[in-house]
């Protein structure tokens, strides 16, 4: 895992560390710039010449009402129409993350040590930020949806980044009203992969390198769509099925989900791609038999990570054809150190490597020299 990061930074680097102090334009109080955020809908960054604009537009689901915050050099004063904004100054030394996707962006950009606080750390899989754990600079903060308000005072952090589920967190409103700013982070309400990713970009602006989240992401949205210009080249288009049965119901990606986004790019035939939702549909059984009964594939099973688990576990899943030709797929046998699925962690940053992972799957015969990343067949 951490070979990919050094790739991907190293490219990056290319473009950005002669510039990357040299990214305050001289433009009038009045401008911004346009935009650069192409394919994220939950954010976007407006630049100012003393100040930088972070738009979150989608903080939690069904979200209707805009979070804007005002980032602002540290040393510089606040201005008065800036004043009784969201201010944030920048770049920021001291932060506390809540979401494991939020991990390979910090380390992409070099600033994985200032992380000083996560909750539950044991879902932390990148060995990098685990050594930080092991070695005391990463402080354990308790339930992910019950903070330890007391060690979060201690640390001092400048920022929390979180997300939430709902419009009204107590939570949060009780850290803020403590005097610590907090930033929702809505990047896992992106239905795109690539729009995903792009929350890099959000990162940058928090630490002053826009330049090399850009430039960063400017790999990933290339080599993601080189990806997916290779398997449009596919002759075939199989069916896929994905997820598992949980308490009698069948958990699997709505179609415009994250997940089922890549497969449509993987030039498959997603059997739920035209259902509605960016999150997961919950089915019967007997639904969902007797559409994918046939699916040439089965990607994403669940804990599963053996036949005769899945067997075990419902004699019915041996009725599949997938299951009787042994095309089933799991992201879950990759694992951390301690035992957290680095799918979850490492591929809302990689997604071009999870496509091509589904190429080689799907249409081994256009990536014949690849080797997939995380996915693996189950045996």
């Amino acid at each position: 895992m951490n070979k990919i990061f050094i790739l991907i930074l190293a490219f990056s680097l290319l473009f950005s560390c002669k510039n990357e102090n040299n990214n305050k334009l001289n433009i009038s109080n009045n401008t911004k710039i346009d935009s650069s955020i192409k394919y994220a809908k939950g954010f976007d960054i407006e630049y100012f010449k003393n100040y930088t604009k972070i738009i979150i537009k989608s903080p939690y689901p069904n979200s209707v009402k805009n979070y804007e915050y005002y980032l602002i050099r540290k040393g510089n004063n606040v201005t008065n129409n800036l004043k009784g904004k969201n201010i944030i100054y920048t770049p920021i030394k001291k932060i506390v993350a809540t979401s494991t996707t939020h991990i390979p962006m910090l380390e992409l950009l070099g600033k994985e040590n200032t992380l000083i606080g996560f909750p539950q750390t044991q879902y932390i899989s990148s060995d990098k930020t685990v050594s930080l754990i092991n070695n005391g600079k990463v402080k354990e903060l308790g339930n992910v949806q019950d903070i330890n308000t007391e060690i979060l005072l201690n640390l001092k952090p400048e920022l929390i980044i979180g997300f939430s589920l709902t419009k009204g967190n107590k939570m949060y409103n009780n850290i803020q009203n403590m005097g610590i700013n907090v930033i929702f982070n809505g990047d896992w309400l992106e239905e795109t992969p690539l729009g995903r990713a792009e929350w890099i970009k959000f990162f940058g602006a928090l630490y002053d390198v826009r330049e090399r989240a850009d430039s960063i992401f400017s790999v990933i949205d290339y080599k993601y769509n080189e990806a997916k210009k290779i398997a449009s080249e596919a002759l075939t288009k199989p069916k896929v099925l994905s997820g598992v049965l949980f308490k009698d119901k069948w958990n699997l990606p709505a179609g415009e989900s994250f997940t089922a986004t890549l497969f449509n790019d993987a030039n498959t035939q997603y059997l739920w791609n035209k259902t509605q939702g960016r999150g997961s549909l919950v089915l019967s059984f007997e639904s969902v038999f007797d559409k994918a009964k046939d699916a040439d594939f089965w990607i994403g099973s669940g804990i599963y990570t053996i036949l005769e688990e899945m067997k075990n576990s419902n004699p019915h899943y041996t009725e599949f054809k997938a299951f009787k030709n042994k095309n089933i797929y799991t992201f879950s046998k990759k694992r951390g150190q301690n035992g957290g699925v680095i799918y979850f962690e490492l591929a809302p940053i990689q997604p071009h490597i999870v496509l091509q992972d589904l190429i080689k799957v799907t249409h081994p015969e256009l990536l014949p020299d690849y080797t997939p990343f995380f996915l693996e067949k189950l045996n």
